[in-house]
């Protein structure tokens, strides 16, 4: 197999130093030699297979803001999904992850299956249909693939999946014609149509494109994609992310609520999303609005109106380089959330208070030094905290007493999206 010799060789060093990291270089070396010697186990020797990534993502801001059209900051992360990967001259694709079951489809079979449902198999043969669709040439392949982006982190494991089939797909077979956004767009298809789950496109476009993005959801067909550069570390600062537990399973009522009470309001202003419509116009109807929407679906309308022009000016505060500016937002945008959005525990269990703990805690060790504030979709899973690099060992200290070791992940944003690593080798 050439990429194991040349990854020994040190062949690999810049991508996997684009992708990790210097100081993390050596691990990397050694897990995606793991990861190559699984496949030739599984699959066995080949001179065309490839290793390709894609990574998982952090919101930065805009809480649920991207469902009616309006701004998120987000970005990529070292935390990623991997596969090394080898055409076949048949129509069979192989997928082979790391502690799940073996997936065999024929890739000339596009229609969706409804045995499928909710399954790695949908999510494959949507993006392929998806691609195919759009002009694209599909053909069969073997994959083994693992993963370092925790399930149940808030850092989208799903999605990273879905643009590494993407990635595949576009490099062995497409020569790279599809762009990131295509690539995105096609893996929210899989997931809405084959998969099941209407889902917004944030999180596959942030794995997807890479780096830090602004993103302007007006036209969620078309969005409006800002790069921004940032390196946290040279403000002396640690982005991470902290587990606090809890399942999902039993909270789709809840993140449903917050999408239907939103449109809610919107359908009594006259719109299709609260983006078609402003802060000022639903206050001077939020007497009529209450009776007919409630009261909170009336603050998860303001909150909306307060994030998605924090996204903004949080993306504006990045670029200037003003870190004091944008962790003050940051601890809004938390603020925001915890209070108007009404994200951070079920009504249903309000005993089960994970993410309103990890706060606290989190505020407890830094004070006013950082900030703290909910990530992603909420109501169970995960905090994410900005921190000086001093205050990292009492942090996770903290942290790991209460929801227990290895619970933070420190993150770096890594520069790129969905990549096959000889496109990024220089």
């Amino acid at each position: 197999m050439n990429i194991k010799a040349m990854l020994q060789n040190g062949g690999y060093d810049t991508a996997l130093t684009i992708l990790y990291g210097a100081e993390a270089l050596d691990a990397a070396r050694t897990r995606w030699m793991a990861a190559a010697d699984e496949f030739v186990r599984l699959f066995g020797d080949s001179d065309t297979a490839r290793f390709c990534s894609a990574s998982g993502r952090t919101e930065l801001s805009g809480n649920h803001t991207d469902h009616n059209h309006g701004r998120v900051l987000a970005a990529s992360v070292q935390l990623d999904t991997i596969a090394v990967v080898a055409p076949r001259e048949d129509s069979c694709v192989r997928v082979h992850s790391e502690g799940y079951a073996p997936i065999t489809l024929d890739i000339r079979d596009l229609a969706a299956r409804e045995e499928e449902k909710g399954s790695s198999a949908a999510l494959i043969r949507g993006t392929a249909a998806r691609l195919h669709e759009l002009g694209g040439t599909l053909g069969g392949f073997d994959a083994y693939t693992t993963s370092h982006v925790p399930e149940g982190s808030g850092l989208s494991s799903s999605a990273a999946f879905e643009v590494l089939i993407g990635t595949i797909l576009n490099s062995l077979f497409n020569e790279n014609r599809f762009t990131p956004v295509e690539l995105a767009l096609a893996a929210q298809y899989a997931e809405n149509v084959y998969f099941g789950k209407p889902c917004g496109v944030l999180d596959q476009m942030t794995s997807a494109v890479g780096g830090a993005v602004a993103m302007d959801f007006a036209d969620p067909s078309h969005p409006l994609i800002r790069r921004i550069d940032v390196d946290f570390g040279k403000y002396d600062r640690v982005l991470c992310v902290v587990n606090t537990g809890g399942n999902h399973a039993d909270l789709t009522d809840d993140y449903a609520a917050v999408t239907a009470e939103m449109k809610a309001v919107s359908k009594e202003m006259g719109v299709g999303f609260l983006r078609e419509t402003s802060c000022e116009a639903v206050l001077a109807r939020s007497s009529a609005l209450r009776k007919t929407c409630g009261d909170r679906a009336l603050l998860r309308a303001f909150h909306f109106f307060a994030e998605d022009q924090r996204a903004d000016d949080m993306a504006n505060a990045l670029e200037s380089g003003d870190i004091a500016s944008y962790e003050q937002m940051m601890r809004a945008s938390g603020n925001s959330s915890f209070r108007f959005l009404q994200n951070l525990y079920s009504n249903k269990a309000v005993d089960c208070q994970g993410l309103s703990l990890g706060i606290c805690v989190g505020e407890q060790v830094l004070g006013e030094s950082g900030a703290v504030r909910v990530h992603g979709g909420g109501f169970a899973g995960t905090v994410q905290a900005l921190l000086p690099k001093t205050s990292l060992p009492a942090f996770r200290e903290a942290m790991e007493t209460v929801f227990g070791a290895g619970c933070c992940h420190v993150l770096r944003i890594r520069p790129v999206g969905g990549v096959c690593l000889d496109d990024i080798n220089g």
